[in-house]
């Protein structure tokens, strides 16, 4: 074929697909003309990027392996007439007190707090395995948008609803469904990282979840206050009833069961450590691990092991989960997980300049170059040095699913712990993000900016699918069994950035992820040793104004 007929055709086919990019056009369109007819995130259906944090609202739960399971593992143990939200007693063990107009008598959900509960009533019940899955900042609308756009068609308006793996899947019969309030302790706490103290327990808004205001279901429509799930007050100016959670205090309210002030990690309210379940079992004699998309000591991944007044405090917090001395444990530190996958690599900064702001937070311990991650501690864990990890990093030209997998090959043949560790250091560290259409092309998002990836970006690094198997063949070879937490926390990043089409892409990524785990219980255990929760931290505030525009 001569050159120009083929760049012709090669100039067709990249129209076509580009034409056939439905959601790219979507979000596209709506961040040019600040509104969409389609979708929008906020309180104000004609700007479109109204808002881009967090919202107080309810979050699904799914769960497998736990219906007719007894009593603490049944899902049912905490939901309708057993809900904590029914209980004053119940608020108070929670809480420490009877939050404002959150006693709720006809409760039907749970507290983020019970699905620790669940998790410790499945070890005690004999279970070997047990995984919790966090989609970082997935609420039900966001998981209904990706379920209309995989299925092409509005296929239901409340409920459980189809679309995806984890809403699809039945375990063989022993799946469940419902939803939990996410309200943090409190909002306000300062903290000192250097000491390792909280200067003023209670902090300064407490939490608590108004019915009324924020509604029965996830599905909920807006109440007359519509600012209430995005903490603001009733003009939309200041502080309102209750404040919304961060993917700190969430994450470690499922990872120890004590619901504590935004930006903890695994402390209480005044700054005292609280064991996560993984200290349990591992010293039970499980094997514990996490897996995320993100830096390997972001919020999520963090509260699978570390303990530290402050979520920012980054390298103290990796320091905890790999078992070296840290500022939260700096005389004896903790035996450290036996698997750590995840992003960071490649971001770095110093406390000069610009990169000044990635450094907050982490005390006057922060050594300067990868902020997650200091050279020092990658070399004294590295089993090429002495140390108990066999490490995978992102390698320039090489594949990174084959060499995370050799690696994970190498742990398990020489009976060592593993360290993944990849991304994209100018993207913060965390791995490429996916679009709805499967591609790694991301829209323009909130910021009007859009994120590129070169070849080596996408080759050089897994997906978090590959992570996850990666992550289940090393924990594998511990035969009493294992915890495992696995985070999408690209979900979270894509609704930051009001991004319709990477938080689908999140979405789906994430539940590539799940289906690994389906797969490898189906193979290597079975649905009476194994459970897994499937749910978020919390969500957004995504409305879904036209649900039949997401059709392609």
């Amino acid at each position: 074929m001569p050159t120009r007929l083929l760049c012709l055709c090669l100039l067709s086919i990249t129209a076509v697909a580009d034409a056939a990019d439905h959601l790219r056009d979507l979000q596209t369109a709506a961040i040019k003309n600040g509104q969409s007819p389609v979708a929008h995130w906020g309180v104000d259906p004609k700007n479109y990027k109204e808002w881009g944090s967090h919202s107080n609202r309810l979050i699904p739960v799914y769960t497998f392996g736990t219906l007719g399971a007894g009593e603490g593992v049944d899902l049912n143990s905490y939901l309708g007439k057993n809900s904590a939200y029914r209980s004053e007693a119940k608020l108070k063990t929670i809480y420490s007190r009877v939050p404002s107009n959150t006693l709720n008598l006809a409760a039907e959900y749970c507290d983020q707090t019970d699905l620790a509960a669940l998790q410790r009533a499945a070890f005690k019940a004999g279970k070997k395995h047990v995984i919790l899955m966090v989609f970082d900042g997935m609420d039900w609308q966001t998981t209904r948008l990706a379920a209309i756009y995989n299925e092409r068609r509005v296929c239901y308006s409340e409920g459980r609803g189809t679309g995806t793996h984890f809403q699809n899947y039945t375990a063989n019969g022993t799946t469940q469904f419902g939803f939990m309030s996410v309200a943090p302790l409190n909002d306000g706490t300062d903290c000192d990282v250097d000491t390792q103290t909280v200067k003023n327990p209670g902090g300064k808004h407490p939490g608590g979840y108004n019915v009324a205001k924020g509604g029965a279901f996830p599905w909920s429509p807006p109440s007359d206050d519509i600012y209430y799930l995005t903490g603001r007050g009733p003009d939309g100016k200041g502080k309102g009833e209750h404040p919304y959670p961060d993917s700190a205090n969430t994450a470690q309210a499922m990872t120890s069961g004590v619901k504590s002030y935004n930006n903890s990690i695994n402390v209480d309210y005044a700054g005292q450590h609280v064991p996560p379940i993984s200290h349990e079992v591992q010293a039970a004699g499980f094997a514990v691990g996490a897996v995320t998309s993100v830096p390997i000591s972001h919020a999520t991944p963090a509260c699978s092991y570390a303990q530290n007044v402050d979520r920012d405090d980054y390298q103290d917090l990796t320091r905890d989960l790999l078992g070296l001395p840290s500022s939260s444990h700096s005389m004896k530190p903790l035996q450290g997980l036996d698997v750590l996958i995840g992003g960071g690599f490649g971001d770095t900064a110093t406390k000069t300049g610009d990169a000044e702001k990635k450094t907050q937070g982490q005390g006057k311990n922060f050594v300067p170059g990868n902020i997650w991650l200091t050279a020092a501690d990658r070399n004294t864990i590295d089993v090429a040095n002495g140390g108990r990890y066999v490490v995978a990093e992102r390698t320039a030209g090489a594949n990174g699913r084959e060499s995370l997998l050799a690696a994970a090959d190498r742990a398990v043949s020489s009976s060592q712990r593993l360290l993944g560790f990849f991304g994209i250091g100018t993207a913060k560290g965390h791995l490429p993000f996916a679009t709805a259409d499967g591609d790694f092309q991301p829209a323009v998002g909130r910021a009007n900016k859009i994120e590129s990836y070169t070849s080596a970006d996408l080759t050089e690094n897994p997906t978090l699918a590959d992570m996850t198997a990666a992550a289940l063949m090393v924990l594998d070879k511990n035969k009493k069994g294992f915890w495992l937490l696995v985070e999408a926390g690209d979900v979270d990043w894509a609704n930051h950035d009001n991004n319709l089409d990477t938080s689908i892409g999140a979405v789906n990524s994430g539940d590539r992820a799940f289906q690994v785990i389906t797969d490898w219980v189906e193979q290597h255990s079975d649905w009476n040793e194994t459970v897994v929760i499937v749910t978020a931290d919390h969500g957004h505030f995504l409305w879904i104004d036209l649900p039949e525009g997401l059709i392609p």
